[in-house]
């Protein structure tokens, strides 16, 4: 993972960041408390270099940036590095990647699609590992009951529920809540 490199880029939701390698997309990095939080959590997935940063990496930034302005973004296609991603884990983010904008599964139903029924605790842990929210959409994801469940990532279930938000989800019947994460 020596050639892994990460860049900031500022959001409607707050600075996020990605890591990328040369085999793809190594990480995504919500907004934490500050810039500086998101860039230590990032750099130990990487380290920054001065090098130019690759078309697909310029590309999945403006599209989480659109993401997080409202715009509905398809990331299907966004190359992803697996290196030292379990085979399970990685089975269920591919089934993840086919929950579209506005659906939810519960993590049973999760389980089934990846092939694994009764496998619903397994694909919570691989969701609080999941290293890119919002492009393999972990937080479209809820517990039995259509429950928020977890979400692991800066913020927690409020994060969750502002996500879903921007998508039409409403676990509380309320509005989304923009622009910040942590407003």
């Amino acid at each position: 993972m020596d050639s892994a490199e990460y860049m900031l880029f500022e959001t409607a939701l707050g600075v996020c960041g990605i890591a990328w390698s040369e085999a793809g997309l190594l990480r995504v990095q919500l907004p934490d408390r500050d810039a500086a939080a998101t860039a230590a959590r990032l750099a130990k997935a990487a380290r920054r270099a001065g090098g130019a940063v690759p078309a697909f990496a310029t590309e999945t930034a403006e599209r989480l940036s659109d993401y997080a302005a409202g715009e509905a973004v398809d990331f299907s296609d966004i190359i992803l590095d697996f290196d030292g991603v379990a085979a399970f884990e990685a089975t269920v983010y591919h089934a993840l990647r086919r929950v579209g904008r506005g659906e939810t599964v519960t993590y049973g139903e999760l389980a089934m699609l990846a092939g694994s029924p009764g496998a619903a605790q397994a694909v919570g842990t691989a969701m609080a590992r999941n290293p890119w929210p919002v492009v393999v959409p972990c937080h479209r994801v809820l517990a039995a009951g259509n429950k928020p469940g977890g979400f692991s990532a800066p913020g927690g279930l409020v994060t969750k529920a502002k996500l879903l938000a921007m998508e039409g989800v409403h676990l509380d019947g309320g509005e989304p809540m923009l622009p910040g994460l942590f407003d």
